[in-house]
């Protein structure tokens, strides 16, 4: 990843973002490779609105809407095609049952994306891979996806490759750092320390899926380290931010986007996801750390905001619902829980976008349903 790259995305945000003030109101897209917050799109003119209320609708008006021949669109954003959006279109179509279009589009994947070290290129237009750099977190849902496919389709062949991409990740996507093993959002952030770190690309039940798969102990120690770095980041601050940056002797800051400091240090497109990773786990301590943003996240499901809750902007996402909802099932409440995914899904019912279809769709998969490899916490509690 080129510090060009980080320019040239830092102006599409504000552009983006320009565009997005000019409008009523904005299902946030964003669903990118190395940050969610660099893009949020207009609705999209290509996909009309409709009513998805249910989690398998919801999953249904995704595919539906933004993948053809197993390539995931994003129409609101150029219609390029995005690693992070393959792998939401893989764990939606797990999530719901859908084995055909899982098929499809994993084998989209690997025929355009998959790359000689074993990780998938970022970003795709116009026919050809335009970015061959891989994003951390797409990577990251695409090896879950693939071992919980294996299960669920009984095929070994699927629980096999994400066995496979979970090594290339461990192997050249990860760093041992004092605070323990840590996430590296891409190959391109071990080139200089304190490394950069996305906060929201933590997964525990991923960790908890591929290490149970794998049994590489590896995973073991990444959940450890990825805990202890979320943890101190929220010692300091009601929400957690979409950068920080971990030095090799264990201090953690909080951090503007790499490349493009003017941004500042906020909670926004990306951050959100951190709540509903966290919620998603079976293990209490996850569930303890989204519980702990429920009262801030309950006064405001608007983006982007300050680390104390503070508004910042006034763009309205599903992922911010579905973070809010994340952290109310978490600390108990599950009647706030159900109305904030009831919010997302009549926000992107009104105003479709790619990023907010995506996230609709996979929030109550990831808090309602145990397909994805989770808990439940809004069904099982």
């Amino acid at each position: 990843m080129t510090l060009l790259r980080w320019m040239a995305l830092a102006i599409v945000t504000l552009v983006a973002l320009a565009g997005v003030a000019a409008v009523a109101v904005a299902s946030t897209g964003g669903f990118r490779g190395t940050t969610a917050s660099d893009s949020a799109a207009e609705p999209s003119t290509k996909v009309a609105p409709h009513p998805a209320t249910t989690t398998n609708q919801l999953g249904r008006a995704f595919l539906g809407d933004y993948v053809t021949g197993g390539r995931v669109i994003r129409h609101d954003q150029g219609n390029d095609t995005v690693s992070e959006g393959q792998a939401c279109g893989m764990l939606i179509s797990l999530g719901i049952g859908d084995r055909t279009s899982f098929d499809s589009i994993w084998a989209w994947t690997r025929k355009n994306l998959l790359q000689g070290d074993g990780l998938l290129a970022w970003r795709f237009d116009k026919g050809k891979i335009v970015d061959d750099q891989p994003a951390t977190d797409a990577d990251l849902d695409t090896a879950r996806a693939l071992v919980l496919a294996g299960a669920a389709f009984d095929d070994p062949s699927l629980t096999s490759a994400g066995n496979t991409l979970g090594t290339h990740i461990l192997d050249q996507l990860t760093v041992s750092t004092r605070v323990g093993r840590i996430l590296l959002p891409g190959t391109w952030a071990a080139a200089s320390q304190p490394y950069m770190y996305n906060p929201s690309y933590s997964s525990p039940v991923s960790y908890s899926v591929l290490g149970t798969s794998s049994k590489d102990p590896r995973w073991a120690e990444l959940a450890k380290g990825s805990a202890a770095v979320s943890k101190s980041l929220l010692r300091s601050a009601s929400l957690p931010p979409d950068w920080a940056q971990v030095a090799m002797d264990g201090t953690v800051h909080p951090s503007a986007p790499p490349g493009d400091p003017s941004v500042g240090v906020r909670y926004s497109f990306d951050a959100a996801r951190l709540a509903l990773r966290s919620a998603e786990s079976c293990t209490s301590s996850d569930r303890a750390l989204a519980a702990g943003l429920a009262t801030t996240l309950s006064k405001s499901q608007t983006l982007p905001l300050d680390l104390g809750g503070g508004q910042l902007g006034s763009i309205r996402s599903p992922v911010a619902n579905g973070a809010a909802a994340a952290a109310a099932a978490a600390a108990g409440d599950f009647d706030g829980a159900k109305s904030q995914l009831a919010a997302s899904a009549e926000l992107i019912g009104s105003t479709p976008t790619y990023y907010g279809s995506a996230w609709a769709a996979l929030a109550p998969l990831m808090l309602e349903t145990r397909a994805l490899g989770g808990c439940a916490p809004v069904t099982e509690n």
